[in-house]
């Protein structure tokens, strides 16, 4: 049987598998900075699906079929949530004029950052679980208003300059006028300079964050095993990356998908809320998860999305 999830053997491997996959992608596959091809992202797509695919009948045959719906479960609805971080991630690229062959590196560190940041709230999450019954109630309430949130927010790109990252980015480093190929620093009369992109690492790292503060909670409704939480973050975050590089050109072709993750956040928000009366059971969950992620990547597609010049011209 598998050793018990607060083995810490059992994290350490797994953590070791992460960061040799990790170093092979930056060290073997990634060396050279390229722009990467459609071509080349959905075959790093279906890698990391097929990973965790892999890692769920592992899953399945150690722990039984509950463990393992939870887990996939919990990856179908943190890589759905991943989606709408990645549209965030688009816009900030193209604010900040970042080159297409430097995107790559910008996501590597940011999910280092991603991950370090997510592994320190689950085990913040599985500690208030364990200690406060009752946070169960401000996790569903919390999720039910950011579903909401979600639906009536505006899809217009912010002004990133007065974002709060940048501002106190800027005033707390030196940071040049201009980039200086994939370079994070650089060395300017003897004294050390940030570039521009090591600022937009930090507004990635921040944007994660955010959206970190939702999906973590979302998850800790679907299972309250640690390490099943941070095992399906893992595999969702790692495929972020080329899943950012497989819909970067289409992003606008699922324009529903926010009504969808909104409906998604909110379903688990109530089921959080009621949990102690009504019991809505995983498989029920990941029914209603991947029903609503269908209807929305359906609806974007018979009701493709307009844009302002084309009702102009109308």
């Amino acid at each position: 049987m598998l050793p018990h999830i607060s083995d810490p053997i059992l994290y350490a491997g797994f953590i070791v598998l992460v960061l040799l996959l990790l170093a092979l992608d930056l060290g073997v596959f990634n060396r050279t900075p390229h722009v990467v091809k459609v071509s080349e992202a959905f075959g790093w797509t279906a890698f990391w699906i097929t990973l965790a695919l892999a890692f769920n009948v592992f899953v399945y045959y150690e722990r039984g079929p509950v463990a393992a719906t939870e887990f996939f479960a919990g990856y179908l609805l943190e890589q759905s949530l991943s989606v709408d971080n990645i549209f965030v991630i688009i816009l900030i690229l193209r604010y900040f004029k970042v080159a297409p062959q430097y995107h790559h590196k910008v996501l590597f560190w940011g999910i280092i950052g991603a991950l370090v940041m997510r592994g320190a709230m689950i085990a913040v999450g599985a500690a208030l679980i364990t200690a406060f019954d009752w946070i169960f109630y401000v996790f569903g309430a919390f999720l039910i208003i950011t579903g909401i949130r979600m639906a009536l927010s505006s899809d217009d790109a912010e002004d990133l300059e007065n974002n709060v990252v940048v501002k106190y980015g800027r005033k707390w480093f030196r940071v040049t006028e201009t980039y200086h190929q994939d370079r994070f620093t650089i060395m300017k009369d003897g004294v050390r300079w940030f570039t521009p992109l090591f600022l937009v690492v930090l507004v990635v790292e921040a944007t994660d964050l955010v959206f970190a503060v939702d999906s973590i909670p979302a998850i800790f409704a679907i299972t309250r095993d640690p390490f099943i939480v941070f095992t399906s973050n893992v595999f969702a975050i790692m495929g972020l990356r080329s899943l950012f590089f497989a819909v970067a050109g289409a992003m606008g072709m699922f324009h529903f998908l926010k009504y969808g993750l909104s409906a998604i956040l909110s379903f688990i928000g109530v089921k959080m809320l009621i949990m102690h009366w009504v019991h809505i059971p995983v498989a029920i969950a990941l029914g209603v998860i991947a029903v609503v992620l269908a209807i929305s990547v359906v609806l974007s597609i018979i009701f493709p999305e307009t844009s302002a010049a084309e009702n102009e011209s109308a």
